[in-house]
């Protein structure tokens, strides 16, 4: 007898008596990526009347209306490709923050860029620092590119400087800063950020990574870029999925001095700024009174409903940003996963927490006025039995 063996692409034919053993076996990713979870976004809707979505840290109003035009005016062009790096793009960023056009880098969203920099940087053992309660997005990618993450204790919720000092060895190769934080809301001031660039290494990369940086109202913060301007290991991260509320567009930039912008290129995807979500970006820059009104807002009712919460009896954690986290108790029936489930159910979508190392937490996004006093009456039923 004769049998068929089909093996890849090409056939054999073998006898029975002679049959090679073929093992059959599956392909298996690299042992770090085996033993990962993939990230799990809060963002399937409940089946309810009105889905609330605050899970996601999301703008409030949505795109700017002339970001909706200018976006509608792509329609017909889409076959194209767009540019590999949007020259216009750099250079109204670069006149509406003072920076240099020639410095900066586009990719799908900021996540990209946060990929990139590990494929870029980090060869297996390397160590890139994160801290405790920061964006899981940087372990993740860490270990994506072979590299070790370290994370680095907070104190009390907020990012300490000193702690992650002390966590830089002779295998640190970059440290990631989220300034805000997200999930916390926390900050560290301008000095601060430049007291950590200063002991760190020369040959090693600081990640600042400032996505909220467009809601912050305080005096002593600043984004980073001006440490991008005057020394050769910094990159600031920058996106246009949150104050902008352009996140289903995925679009994010980076600034930094042209050897980092160099490695990255080499790495990351090209094309990666599609030509809507760069049509978008200009004509929100643009949008000064849609800014002004998004900022003004965020203020107004992230201030409220803390307030709110605390009259409840919970715990908000200082934010800036346009998000909170909130202490629920741990009593049975009272607790934060329990709080997300209720307020699922009536088709309110918040972020657990446990995922970060903090289960007694619930974190929300600002919505319109309505939304959130929709959510505090909710919660408050919730606390009460209801």
């Amino acid at each position: 007898r004769r049998h068929t063996r089909y093996i890849g692409d090409w056939s054999s034919d073998v006898c029975s008596s002679d049959l090679l053993e073929v093992k059959m076996t599956q392909p298996k990713p690299r042992p770090t990526i085996a033993e990962m979870v993939r990230y799990q976004p809060n963002l399937g809707a409940p089946v309810t009347d009105r889905v609330i979505r605050l899970s996601a840290n999301e703008g409030a109003f949505g795109p700017s209306p002339k970001a909706l035009a200018a976006m509608e005016k792509q329609s017909n062009l889409l076959h194209w490709y767009p540019e590999e790096e949007p020259v216009e793009l750099a250079e109204k960023i670069a006149s509406k923050y003072d920076l240099n056009p020639e410095n900066m880098v586009f990719g799908c969203g900021s996540d990209e860029l946060i990929m990139a920099i590990c494929q870029a940087y980090l060869d297996p053992g390397d160590e890139a620092i994160h801290t405790e309660y920061g964006f899981i997005m940087y372990p993740m990618s860490t270990k994506v590119a072979g590299g070790s993450p370290v994370p680095a204790p907070d104190n009390n919720f907020k990012v300490d400087v000193d702690s992650i000092l002390d966590c830089v060895t002779s295998r640190t190769r970059v440290v990631f800063l989220a300034n805000p934080n997200n999930p916390t809301g926390s900050y560290l001031s301008r000095n601060e950020v430049a007291r950590l660039h200063s002991k760190l290494p020369k040959d090693v990369l600081l990640v600042i990574d400032a996505a909220y940086s467009e809601f912050v109202v305080r005096n002593d913060y600043s984004s980073g870029a001006e440490l991008v301007d005057k020394y050769e290991n910094v990159i600031m991260l920058r996106t246009f999925s949150k104050l902008y509320s352009l996140a289903g567009l995925r679009l994010g930039w980076g600034y930094a001095k042209p050897h980092i912008l160099d490695a990255l290129h080499v790495v990351k995807q090209p094309f990666g700024a599609n030509r809507a979500a760069v049509a978008a970006a200009l004509a929100s820059l643009d949008d000064q009174e849609f800014i002004d009104k998004a900022v003004e807002h965020n203020e107004k009712w992230r201030t409220w409903t803390a307030s709110k919460f605390e009259e409840l009896g919970l715990n908000c954690l200082p934010s800036i940003t346009n998000f909170l986290m909130v202490k629920f108790p741990n009593d049975d029936g009272k607790t934060a996963n329990d709080a997300g489930s209720f307020l699922a159910s009536r088709g309110i979508m918040t972020r657990g927490m446990s995922g970060y190392g903090a289960p007694d937490y619930l974190r929300l996004s600002i919505g319109t006025e309505d939304e959130m006093k929709i959510v505090v009456k909710n919660v408050a039923e919730f606390l009460r039995g209801e």
